[in-house]
């Protein structure tokens, strides 16, 4: 979402409408190993985080530990598989004008893969800012009515919170450019970790306090479930290409990745099975309700609320990229964000459950756009040069993309539609 690599052709005049085949992305100064890994915190780090220890209830504080390993090395070597990718192509044609997924798709699989990429980044980006709205609304109805369900102007607190976001976040999606909501991401960042510090600590203090009875593993029945939120929680592959092409040392890119990741497993891992230690099998869904009604608590709380209530935006620009190119032409159109924000608005009213959302979203989008897509385009592209040991492993990846797809779709719609959900 607004990283861009201009294409080296002079079939792209700076004035000229995106076609089919026009790189979304536009040239950024080169970054450090630093600034690299600090990047791809900054795009895989969300609000998914503030699910997972509601997830390792469900799934056992040690299943729940292996899902996110195992998630995020499988994420890793899906991300290498578009960076190997793009370099096999490049290498052909000896320039690149290939800045992002969606652009990788069109060239390996001409419009249809363009298409595919751009279907999936438009649900799963819609998807989280469906998230962020859940727990926005659900956070504030907690904080200002108690989690009371008494009607007020004739609406739940929890819709009443979210139609007043609603012209704000038509204002704020408005904005034309990135450029304009670049303060706010770093604001949003920052209070993010700042937030996440926070409950850790309070988590530790619980623990020390009173020790809940624990799951180490919560059986089969939830394996999908849990698989889901850890895929969730980390979805960036969007991002991978255009953090690629700015990186200064693109030889070492993989090594920062893969530190970056291994951090961001730790860090996920470590605040999953805290916020469940704490609480036992009373943790919720939003792991920050569990700390009761405090000053600290509601300021962490609506801290949080003003993060994910300014980062829609940047989430929803990729999605107004497409449609707009899709429906006008790459042309600048507020009718068609107002239709979409109030699309995303509808669906967030619907879903009772921020964390058996984070699962649907993350089984039924996140596995094909961070799995099954990088392992097809890989096996397209390096079909004459691999083995029938990485043949092998691209189809595996593909078929289990699929199998987590179907199966954690399933499994997360029975959980929203459940009588208890």
């Amino acid at each position: 979402m607004g990283f861009d690599n201009e294409a080296s052709s002079s079939s792209y005049g700076l004035d000229a409408l995106p076609r089919e085949d026009t790189p979304l992305l536009k040239s950024r100064p080169l970054s450090s190993q630093t600034k690299t890994f600090a990047n791809v915190f900054i795009a895989i780090v969300g609000a998914g985080v503030l699910g997972l220890p509601y997830a390792f209830k469900r799934t056992g504080w040690v299943l729940g530990s292996l899902m996110l390993c195992s998630v995020s090395i499988l994420t890793y070597h899906c991300m290498m598989l578009l960076v190997y990718t793009r370099r096999k192509l490049d290498s052909v044609t000896g320039f690149s004008k290939i800045g992002s997924f969606g652009d990788l798709g069109f060239a390996v699989c001409g419009s249809a893969g363009r298409a595919a990429v751009d279907f999936m980044i438009v649900l799963s980006q819609a998807g989280f800012c469906v998230s962020y709205l859940i727990f926005i609304s659900n956070t504030l109805a907690y904080v200002f009515n108690n989690s009371s369900s008494n009607p007020i102007l004739g609406l739940t607190p929890k819709s009443l919170y979210l139609w007043g976001c609603f012209p704000f976040q038509l204002g704020l999606n408005s904005i034309p450019t990135l450029t304009h909501l670049a303060p706010l991401s770093i604001f949003a960042d920052v209070v993010d970790l700042g937030a996440m510090g926070v409950v850790m600590v309070k988590d530790v203090m619980i623990f020390l306090e009173q020790r809940s009875n624990l799951r180490a593993f919560g059986g089969f029945s939830v394996f999908f479930y849990g698989m889901g939120v850890a895929v969730y929680a980390f979805e960036g592959i969007g991002m991978v290409l255009p953090l690629e092409s700015e990186a200064k040392d693109k030889d070492k890119f993989g090594k920062v990745l893969g530190l970056s990741m291994a951090f961001i497993s730790l860090m996920y891992g470590g605040f999953g099975a805290l916020g469940y230690f704490a609480f036992g099998e009373e943790t919720k869904d939003i792991i920050t309700t569990n700390l009761g009604q405090s000053l600290v608590s509601s300021l962490v709380q609506i801290g949080l609320c003003i993060n994910l209530f300014f980062t829609f935006p940047l989430m929803m620009n990729p999605v107004y990229e497409v449609v707009e190119r899709r429906f006008c032409d790459g042309a600048y159109c507020i009718w068609l964000r107002w239709a979409v924000v109030l699309a995303v608005s509808l669906v967030a009213l619907m879903v009772p459950n921020f964390a058996d959302f984070l699962s649907l979203v993350g089984s039924s989008v996140c596995c094909i756009l961070g799995f099954a897509l990088p392992a097809l385009f890989h096996l397209i592209v390096f079909k004459n040069n691999l083995s029938r040991k990485g043949i092998a492993m691209d189809v595996g990846i593909m078929v289990l993309g699929l199998v987590f797809a179907v199966s954690g779709t399933y499994s997360s719609l029975m959980e929203i539609f459940s009588p208890t959900a």
